[in-house]
This record gives structure tokens, C-alpha cells and sequence, in this order.
């Protein structure tokens, strides 16, 4: 909730006031007369606000020699000056671009710049949903983090790693593979089968299992996020392994009305079809889980932080034979999990990783991605707090060139007045 506007408005207020009420009294004759005083002057603070680019030629190669001023950057199409540009090349920051700084503009004041980091590497977080990873895919998920740990993990880079649910895996940032290798070994999947959905308990908003655990994965998500606001001058992924959300899973079949496998209610259908409360959810479950993915890549791009999602499942085929769903709504649940992973990755300018099963080249172009990058930095030059969401857009005026980068960010929530 934005803060009442009362340091800065009341003041001007009551000055404006003072003032005219002195202009209407009259001056004693006794009284000498005062020295005219210095009227206060109210500056507001700005951030820099930073984003990554990939620039890459027609062959997909990285471009490492674009200038400073072959960059432009527009927010909500509005051109910026840009204030400064790094270059880290190969995992390392290999030399430093600095444009130079816009003149102060009036009635602000600029914070100072940050001095340069020289620490070298990146950071991961990797988030294991194991709320939402099938259980009898546990070998396939740890093999896939043994791949990672190989693949994408280099000396020099900091790692942390935390689970949504029994897992119980809370690694903070460090530089010890071993700790990674250990929690590998305790990576265990505990998503629900679509009979436990089917059958699981109903609430006004739908399964209510399914609620609660997709509502503790985005609170865990959306944890880390406002930790990595704090880091700066590093390039900040995230890994999140997870088969994905859906809020209205198997509707028919936990209605009753699957053609094939009936469901909960299949001896009631006539009464379960006067039970209004159990389409309730459904009307809404959709735009929910728009919402909550929203709210989640809104933090991310607030922190810079670019996620990668990554479905253990690789190419899903057709349910297994003791899951009792019918094919059409089974196809329509890989789908819609599927689809959450790729908002959470395309609105971050990260990739999904869905239905396919070479992970060892995902994991690759992740590396490279991660690894050759420009971070663009300038002051913008719309200072209204209302317009929390801003729109991004970076190009390169050289022909020929591909350019990556997050396409907007948000303005983070200024405390309530008490916090």
C-alpha cells in the first residue's frame, strides 16, 4: 500500500500557508525587519535501475564488442539515457563500459554510483518443487541435477538450493559442490496423482490440496525473490524444476462426469449437477493462477533475476495405466502445466525447458546464456510512483543483430507508514 503523502505535501502546505498569512499582517514599526529565510528545497531520490542483455549475431553467436552507444533503451517507449554499461564475458566481468552520466537534473538528487564488483561468477538459486514432481520420477529428477551440477555449475559460482516440501532442503548462497552433491541425494518427488486429485477434498475454490500447494511453492518463490534484491552486480538465474500448475485439474473426472472413469461422484451425477459450489472454483481457477504467476515474475524482474523452468516429465506421453483419467482431460492438464512454466520463464527472459527430453543441450544454452551478457544501467526519466509496471525494450543499432532482454519490471511497494 503507497504511503499517505504527508512529509512532503503538508509541508508545502503549511509553507504556502505561512506565507500568506504573514503577507496579511501588518508590520509593527517597533519591530526591525527580518532577514528574508532560505525556503526549503525538496529533492527526491531515484534508483538505478539495471537489466541484462544477450546481444547474438545471425548464427546465434554472442556479439562482445557492441559499443555503449550502439545501445538504446526505451521504457514504455520513451527513449532513455543510458548511464552505464558492463560487460561480463564468459562467466567473468572482462572490462567495464562506462557512458557518460547525465547531467543532475533539477530537484534531484542522483545516488552514487556503485563501485564495480569484481567477484567473479554467477549466482544460481534452484528451487525443487517437489510439491509438484512425481514421486515416481525421483530417479529421473536427481539424475537431472547430477547433469546440472556437471553442466551448469562452474568453479567460481555461487549456488543456493531450497525445496517446497519434504525434501527439506535449505541451502543458503555457498561455494561448496559438496553440499549440492549432498542434496541431491535427499531430492525426493511428493506431487499428488491424479486420483489423489480426483478424490481429494473440495472447497468453494476447487481442490483445496491443490490450492494450498501451489500457494506455498509461489510463497517460496516469491521469498527468494526479495532476497536477491539485495544482491546486486551479479548475474542472478534461477532454476526452478517443477512439473508445473494447474488450478482446475481433471474437472470432469472430479464432477463425475468422465465418460470413461465416472469419478467421484459417479453414482450421484443427477444430485452432484444441483451441487452449484462445485463449479464455483472452476469459474475462476484460470485467471487465479494468472494472477499468482504474475505476482511471482513481478518480483523477479524487480530483483533481475532471470528464471529457467525446467519439467523433470521431458516428452509426456499418455497418463499411466493405473491413473484413472480420461485422455482429452489428461492432455489438457500437461498442457496447462506446461504453459505456467513457460509464462514464468518468457515473462523473466528465461526459456522452458517443457516436453523434451535432451536436457543435457538445454542445459548448455542455459550456461552460455548466463555467461555472455551486457547489464545496461540508467535513471528513468518518468518519475510518477503511480506507474508501478513499466514497459522495456532494449535494441542495437548494428543489422544483423539478436537482442535478449527482460521486457519490463515493477516498482517495488513502498512500506506502510508503522512498518
Amino acid at each position: 500500500m503507497p504511503q499517505k503523502p504527508t512529509s512532503l505535501g503538508t509541508s508545502a502546505f503549511a509553507l504556502a500557508l505561512s506565507t500568506v498569512l504573514l503577507a496579511q499582517t501588518p508590520q509593527s514599526p517597533q519591530t526591525p525587519p527580518q532577514p528574508p529565510k532560505e525556503q526549503p528545497t525538496f529533492r527526491i531520490a531515484i534508483d538505478l535501475i539495471t537489466t541484462d542483455v544477450i546481444v547474438r549475431d545471425q548464427q546465434g553467436q554472442f556479439v562482445a564488442d557492441v559499443k555503449p552507444e550502439e545501445f538504446e533503451v526505451f521504457e514504455d517507449d520513451v527513449k532513455q539515457e543510458i548511464a552505464s554499461v558492463e560487460l561480463i564475458h564468459g562467466g567473468r566481468t572482462f572490462t567495464h563500459l562506462a557512458a557518460a552520466a547525465p547531467p543532475p537534473q533539477e530537484g534531484i538528487i542522483l545516488p552514487p554510483a556503485r563501485p564495480t564488483n569484481d567477484a567473479a561468477g554467477r549466482i544460481f538459486l534452484f528451487i525443487v518443487d517437489d510439491l509438484h514432481l512425481d514421486f515416481r520420477n525421483t530417479g529421473r529428477i536427481k539424475d537431472l541435477f547430477k547433469r546440472i551440477s556437471k553442466t551448469l555449475v562452474h568453479e567460481g559460482d555461487m549456488f543456493g538450493i531450497v525445496s517446497t516440501g519434504p525434501s527439506s532442503l535449505a541451502i543458503d548462497l555457498t561455494y561448496d559442490r559438496k553440499r549440492l552433491d549432498d542434496a541431491i541425494k535427499r531430492i525426493s518427488g511428493s506431487g499428488l496423482k491424479p486420483q489423489e486429485i480426483i478424490e481429494g477434498p473440495e472447497s468453494a475454490d476447487g481442490p483445496s490440496e491443490v490450492r494450498y500447494r501451489a500457494h506455498v511453492a509461489f510463497s517460496t518463490a516469491w521469498d527468494i525473490m526479495q532476497n536477491l534484491e539485495r544482491v546486486h552486480n551479479r548475474r542472478k538465474a534461477v532454476i526452478y524444476v517443477s512439473n508445473g500448475y494447474d488450478f482446475n485439474p481433471f474437472p470432469e473426472g472430479r464432477l463425475g462426469e468422465d465418460p470413461i472413469f465416472g469419478g467421484r461422484y459417479g453414482e450421484d451425477r443427477e444430485e452432484n449437477r444441483q451441487r452449484p459450489e462445485l463449479r464455483q472454483g472452476q469459474q475462476f481457477a484460470d485467471a487465479d493462477l494468472a494472477r499468482e504467476l504474475a505476482d511471482l515474475t513481478r518480483a523477479a524482474n524487480r530483483a533481475n533475476a532471470t528464471i529457467y523452468t525446467i519439467d523433470p516429465r521431458g516428452l509426456v506421453a499418455g497418463a499411466d495405466l493405473d491413473d484413472p483419467v480420461d485422455p482429452v482431460e489428461w492432455g489438457n492438464y500437461v498442457r496447462k502445466t506446461q504453459d505456467s512454466l513457460r509464462v514464468l520463464a518468457e515473462q523473466t527472459g528465461g526459456i522452458a525447458v517443457v516436453n523434451q527430453n535432451d536436457f543435457d543441450r538445454a542445459l548448455k544454452r542455459i550456461d552460455s546464456e548466463t555467461s555472455d551478457y551486457y547489464v545496461l544501467g540508467y535513471y528513468t526519466n518518468n518519475p510518477d510512483p503511480l506507474r508501478r509496471t513499466r514497459k522495456l525494450e532494449v535494441k542495437v543499432k548494428r543489422p544483423g543483430t539478436q537482442v535478449w532482454s527482460r521486457t519490463s519490471y515493477s516498482l517495488k511497494t513502498p512500506p506502510r507508514a508503522g512498518d
